[in-house]
């Protein structure tokens, strides 16, 4: 069976001329490579310089479509949607007639016009992946109507997380980011791991105030001691680095702040850590970071934006509620008085629902439930 999956993931070109993308979908794809004879990837191409969280890919049978950029938050940007609509169509049209099925990943500025172009024009058997947060209150006008386009749709739609009033079509799926040879790594360093402090911290993704850089920054310079406090390590980039840098110095928080990091790179700093945070109010689906830092031991301390709370609970982790830099930080005191084995069962806990975010379990599910396919 041949494949086509349609994205807005960021493809650049390498020194070396190789094509390269987010880190975090071509993973997925490269896992899914052997299941088919070829899969093509149509998805945009920039001319930047690639982050370090780019990867390759591995697989010969996967082949980059590109498309012209489009969409962004200026004016500019939103117009661009439209001014390359011809172009992007004649890219897709020409690619499905050599697939047998399509996933389009949703919500993405192209959206708005590609959902009912796919739901009118083509009968090839296709899913759709909305990657947000299922259940935002006040989505962009984009976002909001792309959600109200596949509520409507024939074709199955996988989701984040689980909700009572879900159309039978919307199904509940995990998002991959865990081989099974992470899988055994990572209960080998939890077992070993010591939760005696002193404590070290990540959080993974945009430096911004919504994610809650800020609020971490706060809570921690609000603590009456920072004897059993390590290293917060910062992952990501964002426009306000230089403010956070300062800000930590100037509450004497013992941050650093890594920008851009590769997956293997993140990937040691989970298990260098014992906590994960994110006290986010951005609209979330479920941020693979928190499944990929459970699996090496690192306890989340989250707020319970979109499907969060369904999977971390008091049991497995802290959940910041309300979300702000006071809550956090009683939080943070309650963890330095923890005992040692209390901390330890939330990690053994939080490794156990980690299990669901093997790219295997993905692949048996889209092959079975989406494709009626056998592995």
């Amino acid at each position: 069976m041949k494949l086509a999956i349609i994205s807005h993931t960021e493809h650049y070109l390498s020194k070396g001329g190789s094509v390269v993308g987010w880190g975090p979908t071509i993973s997925e794809l490269n896992y899914l490579a052997d299941s088919f004879d070829t899969i093509y990837h149509i998805a945009f191409l920039h001319k930047a310089t690639p982050p370090p969280s780019s990867l390759p890919y591995t697989s010969s049978n996967i082949i980059f479509i590109p498309l012209p950029p489009s969409g962004g938050r200026t004016l500019m940007a939103k117009l661009s949607v439209l001014s390359r609509l011809p172009k992007t169509l004649s890219i897709i049209h020409k690619t499905l007639k050599e697939v047998d099925a399509f996933q389009f990943r949703t919500p993405v500025g192209i959206g708005v016009y590609l959902i009912p172009w796919l739901t009118l024009f083509t009968k090839k058997k296709g899913w759709y992946k909305y990657a947000g947060n299922w259940k935002q209150e006040s989505p962009p006008l984009g976002y909001a109507l792309q959600r109200w386009m596949l509520k409507k749709q024939a074709r199955n739609v996988t989701i984040n997380g689980k909700w009572s009033d879900q159309p039978d079509h919307c199904l509940t799926f995990e998002n991959p980011c865990l081989s099974l040879e992470e899988r055994e790594e990572g209960k080998k360093f939890i077992l070993s791991k010591s939760y005696e402090g002193p404590f070290s911290f990540c959080f993974v993704g945009r430096l911004e105030d919504e994610k809650g850089v800020q609020r971490i920054i706060d809570a921690f310079g609000a603590l009456s001691s920072k004897d059993r406090i390590g290293t917060i390590h910062f992952v990501g980039n964002g426009q306000k680095m230089e403010h956070y840098k300062e800000e930590s110095r100037r509450l004497g928080v013992p941050a650093v702040f890594h920008g851009f990091l590769s997956r293997n790179e993140v990937f040691d700093l989970y298990r260098q850590c014992r906590f994960l945070l994110l006290p986010s109010t951005a609209s979330e689906g479920f941020p693979k970071v928190i499944a990929e830092g459970m699996n090496y031991g690192c306890i989340p301390i989250v707020s319970k934006v979109s499907s969060i709370g369904q999977y971390i609970t008091s049991d497995n982790g802290y959940i910041v509620n309300p979300v702000n830099g006071n809550q956090l930080h009683t939080i943070l005191e309650g963890i330095l008085e923890e005992k040692e084995v209390a901390l330890k069962e939330k990690a053994v806990l939080g490794y156990d629902v980690a299990s669901s975010f093997t790219f295997e379990h993905y692949k048996e599910r889209i092959l079975g439930e989406i494709l009626g396919l056998d592995n």
